[in-house]
């Protein structure tokens, strides 16, 4: 199996490998020479130098080394090549099984339109907008009058929160419009762009799917994303907390749904939106590993990149829905080498120190070590740490305890852990009624002065969903 990612992701996916028996080759960049997988694998391989467009995301340099060292299988983990269908392809024609879905599946879905078309036509709940491509100003106009405002200019080709703009009203419409065609076009070389319907205070919430090439599908249950930045993820928990029952079982039913009619293989992710009235609609359909799977392993006991590797490998779900029950609650946070106090910049450096928290339920996803050196190249997730508990309630307790006991210090590298900890404190987030403008919250709250618990109290909310040790 060749690993054609790098930092945490990489070395998750070689030590799942080591289990099953299978060889391991990574890949690495000159800047990632000193990589934790680079010594782990069985045989690593030099791509290229440190920007990711002439090494992670360079296609024939990532085959070659395939070939080279003889592996049947390349696993792309998440971001890079991911979800590239040409990737896919190109591993394919080269006689070398890609971990994921069809390079044709990866293209419809990866398409926002197409995606949206598809979840139409199986009746699955879409928020107002576009279903066509919107080519100009005067057209974007025209939607926004039947769909009000705000809204939001999407990029078809987009994901992960990049190439998308909200406008608040209807003077600020021509000039994002524009500018995220711009963006699509130099990011993904695709200007194509819809409009639809934006809920600034609307809850991100997806379910993992599991689906094998012999018709069988099934979900291991949501997760809640809302805590943001920029769109991009910084705390993500399972179960989703006070959803109505109805709600939870709708949103699963749907990403079963739209998985099969997709004709989906391996392992992906639906992406809803959930609306302060409990309404639910699609958004989009990650074709790959999240970042964010460990909270659903730690609550369901489920290995995914196992299952992963077992369906690329021709064999049926060995799992049964019936057979899948979360216990309790499990909550990641995402550590980052960056400086919340300067709008989120990344810090790269040098490690002097790096001590990571333990404990019971305790599961720290790491590339990071004593005198490793943080690139400057690449993004700066450096740990994900997932905690598990009985209640919601325990799971915060013992999240809020292994971010203080967190130790990463070196010359210029700051993290995000003592932020982490203000959010999970906020009265909004402990009593589970968040959004995704939780993160704004706890900024107007410091300007506001108002003092913030660092430590969660009970939280009543949890009392719903209390399970035992799996």
């Amino acid at each position: 199996m060749l690993i054609a990612n790098r930092g945490e992701i990489a070395l998750r996916i070689a030590r799942t490998c080591k289990e099953l028996g299978i060889r391991t080759v990574a890949v690495y960049s000159t800047e990632d020479r000193d990589s934790a997988v680079v010594s782990y694998a069985d045989e690593a391989v030099r791509i290229g130098p440190a920007s990711a467009k002439h090494s992670y995301l360079n296609i024939p340099a990532i085959v070659e080394a395939a070939l080279r060292t003889g592996v049947r299988a390349v696993h792309p983990g998440y971001g890079f090549l991911s979800e590239d269908p040409d990737f896919a392809r190109v591993c394919r024609d080269a006689g070398l099984t890609f971990v994921g879905p069809a390079a044709e599946v990866i293209a419809r879905l990866g398409d926002k339109i197409a995606a949206r078309a598809l979840m139409a036509e199986n009746a699955i709940p879409m928020l107002p907008g576009s279903r066509s491509p919107v080519d100009s100003v005067e057209d974007a106009c025209e939607i926004a009058d039947s769909i009000g405002f705000p809204l939001v200019v999407k990029a078809a080709a987009g994901g992960g929160g990049r190439g998308m703009g909200v406008v608040g009203d209807r003077a600020d419409l021509a000039a994002v419009f524009s500018r995220t065609q711009s963006r699509a076009q130099e990011l993904f070389g695709d200007a194509r762009v819809f409009v639809e319907r934006y809920l600034p205070e609307g809850r991100h919430v997806e379910v993992q799917v599991l689906v094998d090439g012999f018709g069988n599908a099934l979900h291991l249950g949501e997760r809640d994303c809302s805590t943001q930045r920029r769109h991009q993820k910084l705390i993500e928990e399972t179960p989703a907390p006070g959803i109505p029952e109805q709600v939870r079982a709708g949103m699963q039913e749907a990403a079963v749904l739209g998985a099969t009619a997709a004709g989906y293989r391996g392992a992906a992710t639906f992406e809803f939106l959930l609306a302060p009235d409990g309404t639910f609609a699609f958004l989009e359909v990650n074709c790959r590993l999240q970042v964010e799977h460990p909270v659903t392993e730690m609550a369901t006991g489920v290995d995914l990149v196992r299952e992963q590797l077992l369906i690329a490998d021709g064999q049926p779900l060995s799992l049964h829905q019936e057979d899948l029950a979360a216990r309790g609650c499990s909550v990641e946070c995402r550590i980052n080498a960056e400086d919340p106090e300067r709008g989120f910049v990344p810090t790269p450096g040098t490690l002097a120190e790096f001590d990571v928290p333990g404990g019971p339920f305790v599961r720290v996803d790491t590339h990071g070590y004593p005198g490793y050196r943080v690139p400057s190249s690449y993004d700066p997730l450096l740990a994900k740490l997932v905690v598990w508990g009985c209640s919601r309630e325990d799971a915060l307790r013992r999240m809020d305890r292994c971010l203080a006991d967190f130790r990463i210090s070196g010359p210029g590298v700051r993290t995000n852990s003592a932020f982490l900890r203000e959010v999970i404190g906020h009265p909004a987030f402990r009593a589970g009624r968040y959004s995704t403008a939780v993160v704004d919250d706890v900024f107007r709250a410091r300007e506001n002065g108002a003092a913030l618990a660092s430590r969660p109290p009970a939280d009543p909310i949890t009392a719903e969903r209390k399970g035992s040790v799996p």
